[in-house]
């Protein structure tokens, strides 16, 4: 009698540690859902500035690999699925091929390579820092690799891809490495 208890606090305990898990999951998906829908068109390129990589970036160094994966892989989901999620409230399959289709599908593994390295080590600004910019360099590889295919050039891709990003860019980094800091503290 006692072991069976035990199993199913033991159970109990585990059911409410994959809601909770999940929960996270998904309110980590909403979050780059609300960051995607903050943009800023530029006249002279067909991708616009938006905060969807800031979120995947806060994502990732705050929830870790797997569960900021899976948060932005659930994103791409409810994109393709038709939700107005993408850049400016766009959705369904067909954004997931188009001028920002290199940046999106990175997404993913964008949020793995920062939770990953900061999995490492002792969390620090540093780490986190670190963990940001080499997500960073992953995700406008993709992106500008995506465009130059589009494109058939490479100076073209970077023109519309890379250069009017990098400011930015910087400061994204900074703030979701600062940010994840305290949003790990609180969950």
């Amino acid at each position: 009698m006692e072991n069976t208890a035990l199993r199913t606090h033991a159970n109990v305990e585990h059911s409410s540690s994959l809601i909770k898990q999940a929960g996270l999951v998904i309110g980590a998906s909403a979050i780059v859902a609300v960051c995607a829908r903050l943009v800023l068109p530029l006249p002279f390129t067909p991708v616009p500035m938006t905060l969807a990589n800031f979120g995947v970036l806060l994502v990732g160094l705050a929830l870790g690999s797997r569960r900021g994966f899976a948060a932005a892989a659930l994103y791409l989901g409810w994109g393709a699925l038709g939700l107005p999620v993408f850049a400016g409230g766009a959705a369904g399959p067909a954004y997931l091929t188009g001028a920002t289709a290199g940046y999106l599908w990175a997404y993913p593994v964008v949020a793995f390579i920062a939770g990953w390295i900061t999995e490492r080590g002792a969390r620090s600004f540093v780490r986190n820092l670190l963990a940001a910019t080499a997500a960073e360099v992953v995700l406008f590889a993709s992106g500008i690799s995506w465009l130059a295919i589009m494109t058939h050039s490479w100076q073209r891709a970077a023109f519309f891809g890379l250069y009017p990003f990098l400011f930015a860019e910087v400061m994204k980094v900074m703030v979701a490495a600062a940010g994840a800091l305290r949003l790990r503290k609180a969950l």
